[in-house]
């Protein structure tokens, strides 16, 4: 499971890198990597997505952390 953890997190930096590179310069790093909106991009959005959507669990496991101290 930490394997997973890791690679989710991993995405989710992506993403969010992504996300300010569009932000402050208007530049899509996955577009110019993957093409526009190509199946492949299209594939790294959701995955990437997905990975956002798990990583809402690190809240609990956060919270289980804290109360088992």
């Amino acid at each position: 499971m930490k394997i997973i953890d890791y690679v989710l997190l991993t995405l989710v930096i992506i993403g969010a890198i992504n996300w300010g590179l569009i932000g402050f310069i208007q530049f899509d790093l996955v577009r110019v990597l993957f093409g526009d909106m190509s199946i492949f991009s299209r594939i790294i959005y959701c995955i990437v997505g997905i990975g956002g959507l798990y990583a809402i669990s690190y809240y609990g496991r956060i919270r289980n952390a804290l109360t088992e101290r």
